[in-house]
This record gives structure tokens, sequence and C-alpha cells, in this order.
């Protein structure tokens, strides 16, 4: 059984560069969309290798390599932890459109 990977993070370390927690889920949420579509490209690229145009399931075969890549990203950390992380280390630009009215 996985061991449960829940971390408790400091508001104040989320919020250094942006003094503002909600500013600072917006930065987390967008990379972690940008990480999520780019991983995602990733291994559609790697299982396209193995794609048939067969559409008989009886000649169709398990294939492990095709197996261990997709649980290779199942064990992969999530996008929104990967996005918290830069965000921590400082690895993520962002720039803020003030508004002017």
């Amino acid at each position: 059984m996985p061991k449960a990977s829940i971390v408790t993070r400091d508001l104040t370390d989320l919020t250094k560069e942006t003094h503002n927690i909600y500013e600072s889920i917006v930065i987390v949420g967008k990379r972690s969309r940008q990480i999520s579509s780019r991983l995602k490209d990733e291994l559609n690229a790697k299982l396209s290798e193995f794609a048939t145009t067969v559409d008989n399931l009886e000649e169709v075969q398990e294939n492990r390599e095709q197996i261990e890549i997709s649980r290779f990203y199942e064990r992969m950390p999530k996008a929104t932890s990967l996005a918290i992380e830069e965000l921590l280390e400082d690895k993520i630009f962002f720039t803020k459109v003030e508004d002017n009215f």
C-alpha cells in the first residue's frame, strides 16, 4: 500500500514573493497546468510508439515496456507538488499586471 505523502506548508513560505496567498495559489495553479500538459505530451509521445491500428482485442498483446512507462508516470509527483516546490525554490518567473482604471 502506498505511503501517504501529505506535507504541511507554511503560508509565509508560499507568500514570500507575492505577499498574497491568493496570488501564490493562482501562480502555482497556472504552473501546475503547464507541468501537467508537458508531462501528458511526453507520455503520449512515448506511448504512441506502441499504438496499433488493429481494432481486434484478441490481436492486441500486453507490452511490458508500455506498462513500465505508464507506471513510471503514475509514480511521479503530482504537478501541483512540483509547482509548489518550484515556487518555494524561486524557480518560477511571473509578472503581475497592474490594473489601470
